[in-house]
């Protein structure tokens, strides 16, 4: 499918925010997050399902996926950015209108749980979409200085493109050389293979694969990346790009493999170039990456570059 790529976002643009996921823990959180997107310059609309809460969810199934039906449809509306991850999009993503998503193509940012719904809008719409940092936050801004100019870089004018390089004195690490050249796909490592023999699992056929994840131990990120091997996932995929790992470490007083020896075992074994610690996933900096366009890695002299700009 050719990939649509949305208007970019220019200041006074008008989003909505909403909660396909988990729920904010308290109104004056979400007022936070609807002041941190102004503060951007952009108008906010506030769904329904961001004050919502029904146990671990932001309301129920049919509130959440209603939000994200009312602010792509609405022409009013310029861009949507999720509040938060959590878990919740597997349960909306047969709720979601992908007709009248494809015919209103919009600016659609969020990461972590968010996955499930980049999958599924990249395969039935062929959207272009972001996985970028998220306005809510427990305590502290929502994002620092890098991660909100990464992000408008992306969601604006000159829609992302360029090299992606990690701030500060963190190094892109190769763990395998070549060079590979493919659309971007992946996100967070557990909902890839949560959708795994659902319509919306992922197409990682000459892609560049990005995986990341937070709280899961070297044995279970061993399974995730195991399932997709089988399902020949990996062999398919052009190369990868190995995001954050946080709290990802081996249970203490229980024998284990670390994340990165799991990963060298898994991956290095397809021959593909892989780039690892790229500071994206549940971390700060969280740079935003546009997945559906065309990016190239570069394992010999290790870089990242987009190739064609993410908006229109």
């Amino acid at each position: 499918m050719k990939p649509i790529k949305p208007k970019a976002l220019v200041a006074g643009s008008r989003v909505g925010l909403v909660a396909p996921s988990g729920p904010a823990a308290g109104g004056e959180r979400v007022d936070a997050a609807r002041e941190a997107l102004g503060e951007l310059g952009y108008e906010v609309v506030v769904g329904m399902s961001c004050r919502e809460v029904h146990g671990y969810l932001a309301g129920q199934d049919a509130s959440r996926a209603a939000d994200m039906n009312a602010f792509f449809a609405d022409p009013g509306i310029q861009g949507i950015f999720c509040m938060k991850g959590g878990y919740g999009t597997p349960r909306i993503l047969d709720r979601l209108d992908y007709a009248m998503i494809r015919a209103n193509p919009k600016v659609f940012v969020g990461y972590s749980d968010i996955t499930g719904t980049h999958l599924a809008l990249g395969r039935e719409c062929g959207l272009v979409t972001f996985h970028g940092p998220m306005p809510y936050s427990e305590k502290g801004p929502p994002w620092d200085d890098a991660s909100k100019a990464r992000l408008l870089a992306c969601i604006g004018q000159e829609g992302g493109k360029g090299p992606i390089a990690n701030p500060g004195d963190r190094a892109l690490i190769a763990l395998s050389g070549g060079r590979a050249r493919g659309r971007l796909v992946g996100g967070n490592l557990s909902l890839i293979a949560a959708t795994m023999g659902t319509p919306w699992e992922i197409d990682t056929r000459d892609r560049i694969l990005f995986i990341e994840d937070i709280g899961e131990r070297p044995y279970r990120i061993d399974r995730m990346l195991t399932q997709l091997r089988l399902a020949g996932k990996l062999a398919e995929a052009a190369g990868f790009i190995v995001g954050d790992w946080n709290d990802c470490g081996p249970e203490e007083g229980k024998g284990s493999l670390t994340v990165d020896e799991v990963l060298e075992e898994l991956l290095t074994p397809t021959g593909k170039p892989i780039l690892a610690n790229l500071a994206a996933g549940h971390c700060k900096p969280n740079l935003c990456l546009p997945l559906g366009v065309e990016v190239e890695i570069d394992g010999d002299d290790p870089a990242i570059v987009v190739i064609e700009a993410a908006t229109a």
